[in-house]
């Protein structure tokens, strides 16, 4: 992996939320990579229930002040940037007060799903580019972050930064229950996509959302030992890589040889 780009983009990531299957390995991989003499970035969504002060975030301004265009309205973007103790990695948070203030991932007290998550997942994905970092290969963690193989194969086709990036997914069985906003298909069209990815979204649950971003990843990593039978049967008909689980405790060489012989 020596000098090869990779840009891990994730919904959750330790130590800045608590630790899940998601978090976990957003945060594993990159350390690996990077002790493989890689180049590693992270990047992911600020929430408010991340603590500011105690991690050491700071604004970035050259990447921020800026606007994101979501359904017709103008969404002001914040970058800031902290680093993890003692593993000499990045981490860029993608911020916007609208978003991303409330204490809280995805529901909020009462375990509902928050009614703007699709607009956060677009915000999410069309925020990646603000980075100005041309990865070799984009590894996509996490349901909220799933837009973002859709958007760079669509919106960002034209993109010279992401023309020669590849895009591995991770499925995991941690997904949501329930459907996001019905008008999740029409705010996609808005940004100019088109075709099977919104009859897609026309469900917009876990399931559909997940094939989507399959379909425009190059390869995918199984991420939990178990996944939905529904994409388990998905990824056997696929016609790109398929890794299959390992845990934390092996999955470094297995990682390592799938980036570089059958991603890269």
């Amino acid at each position: 992996m020596k000098d090869k780009r990779i840009l891990y983009v994730s919904s959750e990531v330790i130590p800045y939320l608590p630790e899940t299957e998601i978090s976990s390995m957003s945060f594993e991989a990159p350390r690996m990579v990077n002790k493989n003499s890689g180049q590693i970035r992270i990047f992911m969504p600020r929430y408010g229930n991340i603590n500011e002060r105690r991690h050491q975030l700071h604004e970035v301004i050259r990447l921020s002040g800026m606007n994101l265009v979501i359904n017709d309205m103008d969404m002001p973007l914040i970058i800031k940037v902290a680093s993890i103790p003692k593993e000499r990695m990045q981490v860029y948070f993608i911020d916007n007060e609208e978003y991303f203030k409330r204490k809280a991932t995805f529901t909020d007290e009462d375990g509902k799903l928050y009614p703007d998550n699709d607009e956060r997942a677009i915000f999410f994905a069309k925020g990646v580019k603000k980075l100005n970092w041309a990865p070799d290969i984009i590894h996509v963690h996490g349901w909220l972050a799933s837009l973002l193989p859709l958007y760079l194969r669509q919106y960002y086709k034209s993109e010279p930064l992401f023309e020669n990036s590849k895009i591995v997914t991770s499925v995991y069985d941690t997904g949501f229950e329930g459907r996001l906003d019905p008008g999740m298909k029409s705010k996609v069209a808005f940004d100019g996509i088109e075709g099977t990815p919104l009859d897609e979204l026309e469900e917009a649950d876990y399931n559909s959302i997940m094939r989507v971003a399959i379909d425009y990843s190059d390869a995918v990593i199984v991420g939990s030992e178990q996944i939905p039978s529904e994409l388990e049967d998905y990824l056997k008909k696929s016609n790109i890589p398929v890794l299959n689980f390992h845990n934390k405790e092996e999955f470094s060489e297995a990682y390592l040889d799938f980036y570089t012989n059958k991603v890269l």
